[in-house]
């Protein structure tokens, strides 16, 4: 993906990306990748800041990154963003890494805000998106409310399926 970013954008990165973090492989591999295009000198400049967006109810890599504890109601209640399911993620420690590397954070948001934002992004920009992808709307808003997004900063949300195989989550 890091590479697919990269090409798409004309070598040039966004200042943000925004990521459905589950099991965290994605965005550790993007992060990879950059490096690797530095190494080879196919970019130049800073990275994006990496923000991995999870659930209230399933959110290991926004309490290790805040430094909270998880509770158990917490870490494993349902969640209609199946992807964003992972309790107990490999890639905890590296993913948390790469956040702080990057001087990103990490947000959650509720089943409320994701069923809201996959009817908002299919009535206003025609996008179908499951609800993984659909998180990082929510999660957009509030980061932009908050200030840890500037209004002019370049934004990049990665949405990473289609909504037809969770219609019954919904």
């Amino acid at each position: 993906m890091g590479y697919e970013i990269a090409e798409q954008l004309n070598w040039e990165l966004p200042d943000v990306i925004l990521y459905p973090a589950g099991g965290g492989t994605g965005l550790i591999g993007i992060w990879k990748a950059f490096y690797e295009m530095k190494k080879m000198k196919w970019l130049d400049g800073s990275f994006p800041k990496m923000i991995a967006v999870q659930t209230v109810t399933i959110q290991p890599v926004v309490s290790e990154f805040h430094q909270k504890p998880i509770t158990g109601k917490d870490n494993g209640e349902f969640t209609v963003a199946n992807g964003l399911a992972v309790p107990n993620p490999f890639a905890l420690k590296l993913m948390v890494q790469v956040l702080r590397e990057s001087k990103g954070t990490a947000v959650a948001v509720s089943d409320q805000e994701i069923k809201d934002s996959i009817k908002e992004l299919s009535r206003e920009e025609g996008l179908l998106v499951a609800p993984e992808g659909a998180s990082l709307l929510p999660a957009l808003k509030k980061l932009l409310s908050k200030g840890d997004i500037k209004q002019d900063e370049k934004v990049l949300m990665l949405n990473t399926g289609a909504v037809y195989k969770y219609l019954e989550n919904l």
